[in-house]
């Protein structure tokens, strides 16, 4: 394969912001990535590149910044055609949208038309990892992973399993077929290429203790693979879940107490968190993600960026219940929401949250998320002057941060100039 050099600013994280500060990442003006069989090979000044690799071919994208590809690390792809539903709260929202449409992933080609759109979706926002919940339907996990291997991603994802009558009858499985179905998914595609299964209980209200502890034990047989849930999202499922589980401590305890909580667990959402909650939840080496335009979107509350201290955080747009497809408005929620809890979150840390903070949360961070040699080139490459009115904002920055906090909070998919996957350009 011939080696591709793209050339444009850059911006390099080679440690955490939330830890050293925006001096955690390296801005060159004029840089470049080396791309080499779909692997970053070199990342420098765009004129030393040039000279050590003169017969790379080169894609020169002037002043657009190059990063890492955004890494949505909570989403619902059978829930994409119902994104911006109106709605009331969780529950009702649930009822009313969610389930009868996933029910709809009973058809095999319906599962893999909506998981084709979901993710050319995504790579047009510039999102080019997923960790997405599918529906009860084996099917619904191999349409997305069929989608995936289409496009060169990186996806990982798991059959959602539900076998409570708090769930409706034409959506529910067994404990045994959740175990069962969940382990053959995983037999047939964990590690396959660039996709990961993920053993996903959908939440403790619907799920029975039996099917719980089906899965737990599932995961203690396969504990390299993480484990996706809901906690804690909204005041009245917090209610709902200590109506049925009356013994469990809190709303973690329902996991816990059935071999669910671990190091390698995702809980989504997580914002009233109880004080054991947060310490079992940073004792264990768990990571919770925040889904800002989700929580806004149905109501659930402000998610205290505060945990970034204690714990890993990913970031998420939660599509459908959140609002958008886009990691840049994402951020910009994320920016929102911190500040009426009176954090003010640094561009950085933005980019860092959708990028490298995701991908710590999944435990891929030493695959992707990172301009960095040997790291696999999912790259985004963005128009920091997508439309006139970023364009004038930009034009007033005197650092990359000023520059490119206007695309953070105003930008969509305008700005998204290209998208790298594996180095393959997919745009154009």
């Amino acid at each position: 394969m011939t080696d591709r050099l793209i050339l444009g600013q850059t911006l390099a994280f080679a440690s955490d912001p939330f830890a050293d500060g925006p001096a955690a990442a390296t801005h060159e003006r004029r840089g470049g990535v080396l791309l080499q069989d779909g692997r970053i090979a070199a990342v420098g000044a765009a004129d030393g590149l040039r000279a050590l690799y003169p017969t790379a071919q080169v894609t020169d994208h002037g002043d657009a910044l190059i990063l890492p590809g955004f890494v949505d690390a909570h989403a619902h792809y059978p829930q994409t055609a119902i994104i911006a539903s109106w709605g009331k709260r969780l529950i009702d929202w649930l009822n009313t949208y969610t389930f009868p449409e996933e029910a709809r992933f009973a058809d095999p080609a319906y599962a893999a038309d909506v998981a084709g759109r979901t993710l050319d979706l995504l790579l047009a926002h510039g999102t080019t990892t997923v960790a997405s919940y599918c529906t009860i339907h084996p099917g619904s996990v191999d349409a997305i992973f069929a989608a995936a291997q289409a496009r060169g991603m990186r996806v990982l994802a798991g059959k959602t399993c539900m076998d409570r009558d708090t769930a409706p009858a034409f959506l529910r499985d067994t404990a045994q077929a959740a175990y069962d179905d969940s382990r053959a998914l995983l037999t047939r595609w964990h590690g396959v290429d660039r996709l990961s299964y993920v053993i996903t209980p959908r939440f403790s209200p619907t799920s029975t203790p039996e099917q719980l502890s089906a899965l737990g034990a599932l995961w203690a047989e396969h504990p390299d693979c993480l484990m996706q849930t809901h906690l804690s999202e909204q005041t009245d499922e917090i209610a709902w879940v200590r109506s049925l589980y009356p013994a469990a401590r809190d709303y973690l305890d329902t996991y816990e107490a059935h071999g669910l909580l671990g190091p390698n667990g995702l809980y989504g959402h997580a914002i009233h968190l109880e004080p054991r909650e947060i310490d079992r939840l940073a004792e264990v080496g768990a990571a919770v993600v925040h889904c800002p335009t989700s929580n806004s979107f149905i109501g659930s509350g402000l998610f205290d960026m505060g945990l970034r201290a204690r714990m890993r955080v990913g970031l998420a747009t939660d599509t459908g219940g959140g609002s958008s497809f886009s990691m840049l408005r994402t951020m910009a929620a994320a920016y929102e929401i911190a500040q009426l809890k009176g954090i003010a979150l640094h561009p950085s840390e933005l980019l860092w949250l959708a990028t490298g903070g995701s991908v710590e949360a999944l435990r891929l961070g030493d695959r992707i998320g990172r301009l960095a040699p040997g790291h696999e080139a999912d790259l985004v490459v963005l128009d920091l002057a997508s439309t006139p009115a970023i364009a004038q904002a930009a034009a007033r920055a005197d650092t990359i941060w000023e520059a490119v906090f206007p695309t953070i909070m105003m930008g969509d998919d305008r700005a998204i100039a290209q998208v790298y996957v594996a180095g393959r350009p997919v745009r154009g």
